[in-house]
């Protein structure tokens, strides 16, 4: 039994008689005004920025908001309304669905021990408790292990089902909404943990609306997109520099003048990694959250500025920034001055990278599943013993191993390795990220215990 199962046509219908609508549409106004007026969009706007989906998606929202609130002179809920009059016209069991949907509160969870088409476990972030094993066939096939969903959990007899407003939330949503409902308690802003009662949440459902839209509008809206800059700074715009081979010069000359160049490492015959220097220990890290830092390092953690590779009668410059092309290029003209002619340039950017790649076909060149599954977890692994004793933002610019030293730490460091679980599952099930293990980072800091 799953809340796909029951039907509220009749509840819906219900919804147009007498002076209903109106009261529907103050509530709908609740969920929606403030951030149609914050983003400058009107109601068929926001439809076709979001579609059809989360459109109906956050109408559920709201109607089942609406479905909890009291009205005078009675106190009576809308569903007490419509089942004084219509409820005849229920099964026992849509009767009892309505009941626990007026009686509802929505809340924030941590999904896990996700089974495929019949179930997951849910933990209450607002209200704590024990989690409880939700019975849902349709959602369980797109959520993630340790994904936050704001949603409304329903007791039913012996069964837990989920209603039909299910938001997926992000991280930096969750703690939006988090600081939102701090707001509405009356506790001191310093507990460190927030727990509301249900007749303050009930309150607040209009706030898991508005944290979802201010997370997702954004990026559906091109205008949070993060800043994208290699290890020295740069705005990455990736560059092919061509420098073509002058009559009468082999491969071997251009492999011979480059063997000299302290910043080249050779490969193989015809292809060479370009280095920088290594970073100082104490070298300034980017604190801006909407800044991501790409870059490659050899084994022993030196930056790869570039490659070089001969290609026909070419020698290639790959690099990932228009001011290491510019160094590149003054580089290889001293080296090798008379032996290339002009360097050609070609230029991407980042979102024509990314459309090229998932406009492509297959191709025979491509790295087989098995074997590019092997070098991004070795790659991953790589990297993550590295970064267990690096500062990390969430946790305070502490290392994972320092965090994991105190009970707050600890508590912290899960919520860190949960993140990535959760961001390394969402990337698609034919991803190497996506089956990588985190298990042996868990172990390794010794908070196994709080992978629940």
């Amino acid at each position: 039994m799953t809340a796909n199962s029951f039907n509220l046509n009749g509840l819906i219908k219900f919804l147009s008689r007498d002076d209903w609508s109106l009261q529907f549409d103050e509530v709908m106004g609740d969920h929606f005004w403030p951030v149609m007026d914050e983003f400058g969009l009107d109601q068929q706007e926001l439809g076709e920025v979001l579609g059809d989906h989360w459109v109906m998606t956050l109408w559920g929202c709201a109607f089942e908001d609406f479905l909890t609130l009291s009205f005078e002179p009675d106190g009576m809920t809308f569903v007490d309304l419509y089942l004084k009059r219509r409820g005849f016209k229920e099964t026992a069991r849509s009767k009892a669905y309505m009941k626990a949907l007026s009686t509802s509160v929505m809340s924030l969870y941590e999904v896990s021990d996700i089974v495929p088409g019949q179930s997951f476990r849910a933990r209450d972030l607002i209200r704590g408790g024990d989690p409880v094993v939700v019975q849902e066939a349709t959602a369980t096939q797109t959520l993630n292990q340790w994904e936050r969903i704001a949603a409304r959990i329903l007791g039913i007899g012996d069964s837990h089902l989920i209603a039909g407003g299910l938001l997926p939330f992000s991280m930096e949503a969750s703690q939006a909404l988090l600081e939102g409902l701090k707001e509405l308690s009356n506790k001191p802003r310093s507990r460190k943990k927030l727990s509301l009662e249900d007749d303050t949440l009930r309150i607040a459902a209009p706030l898991f609306t508005h944290a979802w839209l201010f997370d997702v509008l954004p990026k559906v809206l091109g205008e949070d997109l993060p800043d994208v800059n290699n290890t020295d700074g740069d705005s990455i715009v990736f560059h092919e520099v061509r420098f073509p081979l002058e009559v009468g010069i082999t491969n071997k000359d251009i492999a011979e003048r480059l063997a000299g160049i302290d910043d080249l490492r050779q490969e193989n015959p015809q292809f060479w990694n370009w280095l920088g220097r290594r970073p100082p220990a104490n070298a300034a890290r980017a604190s801006d959250a909407n800044l991501f830092i790409a870059g490659m390092t050899m084994e022993d953690g030196t930056p790869v500025l570039g490659s070089l590779e001969i290609k026909g009668r070419a020698l290639v410059l790959m690099v990932n920034s228009a001011e290491r092309a510019q160094k590149g290029r003054e580089l290889m003209q001293n080296v090798l001055g008379k032996m290339v002619r002009t360097p050609l340039t070609s230029i991407q950017t980042i979102e024509q990278a990314r459309e090229a790649y998932a406009g492509r076909k297959p191709s025979s060149d491509d790295i087989p599943l098995d074997i590019a599954t092997q070098l991004v977890h070795a790659m991953l692994d790589k990297q993550y013993r590295a970064t267990l004793d690096e500062p990390v933002g969430m946790l305070g610019d502490k290392s994972p191993r320092a965090a994991a030293r105190t009970k707050a730490g600890r508590e912290k460091v899960a919520e860190w390795l949960k993140y990535l679980e959760m961001r390394s599952a969402s990337v698609g099930p034919d991803d190497p990220m996506a089956t990588y293990d985190f298990s042996w980072i868990w172990t390794e800091l010794k908070v196994q215990d709080l992978r629940r």
